[in-house]
């Protein structure tokens, strides 16, 4: 009887895991799908911005992409963290004084 109990137990414990896992895998395809679509309207407005150019020569177009998005980014974080520096730091993934500069540079407080 003894083994019978162990077998079970490790049979209840692997179907949890089987299960949690199957629960994580439509996140993870809602993220990777979030991801597309950021990627594809990134991908979507450049090209339009090359079209708009009509001939002109563009310039400095990582800087512009990149403060068109970190603005916005930084704003819904610190919306998010409720204001809270540090915790909106970590949710970025970077050192609470870069993002005290970044918010500066923005004129976010």
């Amino acid at each position: 009887m003894q083994p019978r109990s162990r077998a079970f137990a490790r049979t209840a414990k692997s179907s949890k895991s089987a299960k949690s896992a199957k629960s994580a895998r439509p996140a993870a395809r809602v993220e990777a799908a979030r991801e597309n679509e950021l990627s594809t309207t990134v991908r979507k407005m450049m090209k339009q911005y090359f079209k708009d150019l009509d001939g002109e020569k563009p310039c400095d177009i990582y800087d512009m992409v990149v403060n068109c998005v970190e603005k916005p980014l930084l704003e819904v974080v610190m919306f998010h963290a409720q204001g809270n520096q540090t915790r909106a730091a970590e949710l970025l993934g970077i050192n609470r004084n870069t993002l005290r500069k970044k918010l500066q540079e923005h004129g976010i407080e």
